[in-house]
């Protein structure tokens, strides 16, 4: 088994709480979906997406299936890097989310959406050549389930490309707004901005190797967001996560208050519009043995 760690960096100028999670129907709904798609979505997960689909198209795979896909992000870039015949399949547990990316989609580009739990896929063994999911697992209540379901839908040889943010050292943006809604809340600070920052390497390739997956690699990808819109970016974290639940239920103050304060807290850490973001994911490649 060959384990591999690889630093890249890259600039782009592109574009006690029940922490509730994606593939937790109730996580995303109402205005969140719309607020995250928006707001957070070509700032913090578009140029990622792109990298990630590249990689996927690489492998050129006949079946493609993304899970946790919320509102398409990936989706969209999978569909536009993979040749048309290649079978595109599109999950999650969220419908809202899933609606979203229904609108991003022509009929005629024949791309399939199922409402799937990504630790317990619908899907028969050995169905698909490339697994990919985009900043979700992190959120995923049974890991090691999900990491056993996937080795499971994998063809032999088949590849698992999927993604997770580093922590709140090299993501400030993250730090900052739990910091900045925790002061309002000193007693009981919201604690879902830790979740998404939270899972580290060791537990991570330790699931892998546990699920039986080999070839197994990881990879620093550090990004900086240049001419970012702090507004957008405040406003998107507290409205467009389930941040915004957890400000509700706490009450004492308006959510527009903790954006106020979001916004010039981010502007103190990366200076005025426009500002650049620094970004830091971890992107992990495993292989289903042969």
């Amino acid at each position: 088994m060959r384990i591999q760690v690889v630093l890249l960096q890259n600039q782009s100028s592109c574009v006690a709480d029940r922490i509730l999670i994606p593939d937790d129907p109730s996580a995303y709904v109402g205005s969140i979906p719309e607020q995250y798609d928006r707001n957070l979505g070509p700032l913090l997960f578009a140029d990622y997406a792109v990298d990630i689909s590249r990689r996927a198209a690489a492998c050129r795979p006949r079946r493609v299936l993304e899970i946790a896909a919320g509102t398409g992000i990936v989706s969209r870039e999978l569909r536009n890097l993979l040749p048309v015949g290649v079978e595109l399949t599109v999950t999650d547990l969220n419908s809202p989310m899933l609606e979203i990316a229904r609108t991003k989609f022509r009929p005629e580009e024949l791309v399939k959406f199922h409402p799937a739990d990504a630790t317990a896929l619908p899907f028969p063994d050995n169905s698909f050549d490339v697994l990919v999911c985009q900043f979700g697992v992190m959120f995923f209540p049974d890991k090691d389930k999900s990491y056993r379901d996937a080795i499971r839908i994998l063809v032999p040889g088949g590849r698992y490309i999927f993604s997770v943010w580093d922590s709140h050292r090299y993501n400030a943006f993250g730090r900052v707004a739990h910091e900045v809604a925790g002061r309002f809340y000193p007693a009981d600070p919201p604690q879902f901005m830790t979740v998404p920052f939270g899972y580290r390497f060791e537990p991570i390739k330790d699931s892998l190797i546990g699920a039986g997956f080999a070839d197994i690699s990881a990879q620093v990808i550090r990004l900086e967001k240049r001419d970012a819109d702090l507004t957008a970016l405040a406003r998107g974290q507290i409205y467009g996560s389930p941040l915004i639940d957890q400000i509700q239920q706490r009450g004492g103050f308006e959510a527009e208050q903790i954006v106020a304060a979001l916004v010039q807290a981010y502007r103190t850490e990366f200076g005025n519009d426009p500002a650049t973001i620094p970004l830091q994911a971890i992107l992990f490649s495993a292989r289903k043995p042969s």
